[in-house]
């Protein structure tokens, strides 16, 4: 079995890593993997630079997609990918995650009668107005495997008509790449031009920015950065300041306090060193919001929704809003709560074992 592998944007890498692994551990020899790299990140601070810090092979196939609009951007993903799917014929494409990349590899390949396999299926915030919500239901429509990381997503694959035998309960393969680099941080000695900044401030809050509706707005984002700056008076920031965020600042004027510390965007492995110790998680990511349950570190995310509830219900995240109040209020409460030590079912470090022993079988 020949199995296209997707990776787009920076969450992709994570999670396509210990799928790699462990389909290349793989007794059985007929099970080839190829890596195909869309693109849509082309910055190579947030691209290139991952595949070496998470340990895994360069990729096969770069489609070299690059930005524009969500349509543009998805168009040129699927141009591209199908004619590799012609000319290499895959069995099996396995995307990941929410991002345009997903879809536009998903879309080509059930026209082309390849099957598809959606890692982190099911996941919904209700939210039509997000991008990733509309590739989420999507690509799920159209899969023909659903692997899955928590029961909310089995109950909203079967609510929109999925079989039984299409959902695959297997974990979390983000948590599977947390545990393997946590391991091999605590074993190295990599530079970091920051490492002294972390030793210095012993206690600070760690901050992930970037989504559209958080950072495009003026008025939006101006009103995160003031709470921001009033958490910095008691709670140092440590903030990796996204390329797309970086352009809103300059071009908003956003004023942001001496006590947010700015740096350029870190690898995965730089950002763990940073977030494992931080005694607040500040983002608007979907990832930190379950690397942060994994490992029980205090997560506020600067969102009205999150389609990952259990890191709500189980977890150690909770939902601040986005308005300066709200975070603001959030803040004084998570600051004060002790860390939580309850860890969602399978999220154990060996969900891409079992996603490749399912492909194994099939």
């Amino acid at each position: 079995m020949k199995i296209f592998l997707i990776a787009g944007a920076r969450p992709n890498f994570m999670k396509i890593a210990p799928i790699i692994r462990a389909l290349q551990a793989q007794d059985n020899s007929d099970i080839h993997c190829k890596i195909v790299h869309t693109g849509q990140h082309y910055d190579y601070e947030m691209s290139d630079a991952f595949f070496k810090d998470l340990e895994i092979p360069g990729p096969n196939y770069f489609l070299e997609a690059g930005s524009g609009s969500h349509a543009v951007q998805t168009a040129k993903i699927m141009t591209a990918f199908e004619k590799i799917c012609i000319a290499d014929k895959p069995d099996m494409v396995m995307v990941v995650g929410d991002v345009n990349s997903t879809l536009a590899c998903s879309i080509v390949a059930k026209k082309l009668q390849i099957k598809v396999a959606h890692v982190e299926a099911g996941l919904r915030s209700f939210d039509m107005s997000m991008p990733e919500e509309i590739n989420r239901i999507v690509t799920d429509s159209i899969s023909d495997y659903c692997f899955v990381t928590e029961q909310a997503a089995i109950d909203n694959l079967k609510r929109e008509g999925k079989k039984d035998e299409q959902i695959f309960f297997v974990g979390h393969v983000m948590v599977d790449n947390l545990f393997y680099q946590l391991n091999r941080l605590n074993g190295c000695d990599f530079k970091l031009v920051h490492r002294d900044l972390k030793e210095h401030l012993k206690k600070y809050a760690f901050l992930t920015l970037h989504r559209p509706s958080n950072v495009d707005e003026r008025s939006v984002f101006q009103g995160i950065a003031e709470a921001l700056n009033t958490i910095a008076e008691e709670l140092p920031i440590i903030f990796p300041v996204h390329p797309r965020t970086k352009k809103q600042i300059e071009l908003f004027q956003i004023k942001l306090s001496d006590r947010i510390f700015l740096m350029q965007p870190l690898s995965f492995k730089e950002s763990l060193f940073f977030w494992k110790d931080a005694r607040l998680i500040i983002t608007d990511s979907g990832g930190l919001q379950e690397e942060t349950t994994a490992l029980g570190v205090p997560c506020m995310t600067i969102r009205e929704n999150t389609e990952r509830p259990v890191t709500v219900e189980l977890g150690t995240n909770r939902l601040a809003g986005v308005t300066k109040d709200q975070i603001i209020n959030c803040y004084a409460d998570r600051i004060n709560e002790c860390r939580k030590k309850s860890t969602p079912p399978l999220w154990d470090g060996h969900a891409a074992e079992r996603i490749a022993q399912i492909i194994g079988s099939l």
